[in-house]
């Protein structure tokens, strides 16, 4: 009889979504503190992003949303054997069907790493970041929060470009949407493969607008 390893991955409670009481308490606290800020990673694979953005800010929390349950398995296991599940957590979550149970105005950045690897217009239903999942994106994020995306396919950020810039949520950061760099201080494995490739990134930085 075939046992599925992942059968048991981690989800998100039903209901609405209290994100303090998605991460285990360590000894000195019974929550994460309400101050730290709180941060989302919409597909995290390997999670290695995750570990390094921990690492390089204290007070940072994280969530990951990860449709692969083998993903989401091995990462939120392996945050809690380093001893980090106080401030983050791995879900086997479809970001689209999780992110409506987040309360509003509650997430200081959103990440999406090199999302949508399928650029034939057939895949087009299969994409992650579409109209749907922007507005949600405008709706958790906290006034003046950011929304960082990057691809190393210049049709995608081309197309990802057009798509906010139609969202009157969202303005560009700086000047203009496109960067050069970051200033988060971590690099997904795949912009560090793109980089010792030799090849474009192209990184799209915004902030949320004020609400009303």
């Amino acid at each position: 009889m075939h046992v599925d390893p992942y059968e048991r991955a981690p989800r998100l409670p039903e209901g609405p979504v209290d994100p303090s009481a998605l991460f285990a308490p360590t000894p000195a606290e019974s929550s994460v503190p309400p101050a730290r800020r709180l941060e989302l990673e919409i597909g995290p694979g390997r999670g290695w992003f995750i570990l390094e953005r921990l690492e390089v800010d204290p007070e940072v929390s994280l969530i990951g949303l990860e449709i692969r349950r083998k993903w989401a398995t091995i990462v939120d296991d392996r945050l809690a054997k380093r001893g980090l599940a106080h401030r983050a957590r791995v879900f086997a979550e479809d970001a689209k069907a999780a992110l409506p149970r987040f309360p509003s105005a509650s997430l200081a950045v959103a990440y999406l790493h090199f999302p949508d690897p399928w650029w034939k217009k057939r895949h087009q239903k299969r994409l992650v970041l579409g109209p749907e999942l922007l507005r949600e994106l405008a709706r958790v994020l906290l006034p003046g929060g950011e929304l960082f995306i990057q691809t190393d396919v210049p049709e995608r950020a081309d197309d990802y470009e057009a798509l906010v810039a139609e969202c009157p949520d969202f303005e560009p950061a700086l000047e203009q949407a496109r960067i050069d760099d970051h200033p988060y201080g971590a690099r997904s494995p795949r912009e560090r493969k793109a980089i010792d490739d030799g090849l474009p990134i192209f990184r799209l930085r915004y902030r949320r607008r004020a609400l009303g």
